[in-house]
Order: C-alpha cells, then sequence, then structure tokens
C-alpha cells in the first residue's frame, strides 16, 4: 500500500520539476495588471477543473484583499448553476461560458480557461470570445495542450497524462498565484 504513494508522490515530483514558471510568472502579472486596470477576471472549467476556478475565485478575491479597499474583481463563471442550466437548455451546453462573458466582458478583462485536456468546448468558445473582443486569455491545460494551449496569451500547461496529477498541479497553481500576489 505504502508503494502505491510514494510513486503517486514521486510521478508528482517528475511533473513539478518540469513546470512552466516563465508562463506562471506572466500569469500573475496578467492578474496583477487586471487588478492595477480595475479589470475583471473571469475563469471557468468543467467537473474538478470547476472546483479548481471556483476555488481560485474564493482565494483571490478573499485571500489577496480581505484588507484592501481596493479590490480584485474574478468572477467564476461555473458557479451559477442556474445560469449555466438555462443556457444548456436553451442554447447548448458549450455555449453556457461564452454566454455569460457577453453580458459582462469589456475589451482588456482577463480570460482563464481550465481544461485538463484542452479540449472542452465549452471553454474553447469562451477564449475565443475574449480573443476575438480584444480581451487577454490564459489556459491551464494537461496531457499535450489541446487546442487550448494554441488559443491562448498565457498558456500553463502540465504535461503529464493523468487527470488527476494535472488537477494536482493546477491547485499548486492557483494556492502559487494567491501567494505570489501577496508577496
Amino acid at each position: 500500500m505504502a508503494t502505491f504513494s510514494v510513486e503517486y508522490i514521486d510521478k508528482l515530483k517528475d511533473v513539478l520539476d518540469g513546470f512552466p514558471h516563465e508562463e506562471f510568472e506572466r500569469l500573475v502579472s496578467a492578474m496583477l495588471d487586471a487588478y492595477d486596470r480595475e479589470k475583471r477576471i473571469f475563469v471557468m472549467g468543467n467537473g474538478g477543473s470547476a472546483s479548481t476556478a471556483s476555488h481560485w475565485v474564493c482565494d483571490i478575491n478573499k485571500g489577496c484583499c480581505l484588507d484592501k479597499e481596493k479590490k480584485f474583481k474574478m468572477l467564476c463563471l461555473n458557479d451559477s448553476i442556474s445560469t449555466m442550466l438555462a443556457y444548456a437548455n436553451d442554447l447548448s451546453y458549450e455555449d453556457v461560458f461564452v454566454e455569460q462573458l457577453k453580458n459582462f466582458f469589456v475589451p482588456g478583462d482577463l480570460v482563464i480557461g481550465i481544461s485538463g485536456s484542452g479540449n472542452s468546448e465549452n471553454v474553447l468558445r469562451a477564449i475565443k470570445y475574449a480573443n476575438d473582443n480584444e480581451g487577454k486569455t490564459v489556459g491551464l491545460c494537461g496531457y499535450s495542450g489541446g487546442k487550448l494551449y494554441g488559443m491562448v496569451d498565457i498558456p500553463i500547461l502540465v504535461k503529464v497524462n493523468d487527470m488527476q496529477k494535472v488537477e494536482d498541479i493546477h491547485m499548486i497553481v492557483v494556492h502559487m498565484t494567491m501567494q505570489r500576489i501577496l508577496e
């Protein structure tokens, strides 16, 4: 039994050795730029990535500026179940994020898509909309990056073919951005 945990952690260490540090610093710079210019930061994902997106918003909005007068404006597009289901029912599941962006997005906003495979169509449509409307885009992805990797201004690629390890590293990115912003 202990062998499994040792192997899992060893593989995670190997993946961390290939962490994209330069892209991470670009991500933090983009988030701080959005903060300085009072732009919104939108984030979204499906499944485990949805939980990561929601967690990220909590850490940034509360954790980074609780005692500050000026606040981050970070919004999670997968947190409103009723809105998502309305768009999924009336249009398509592929449109649940892009339609929300159409309500709130303004040029210069930052849009972050999280997709382990890099191929979640609803995330891709939102990223395309942001790209087409003068937004800044970031993609957190795994495996080989999928379509998301080539669509975004700042790709954060976790190079491993294991969804749980991809999601582990994505949560590390969330916690690192919070601590890096607080420096």
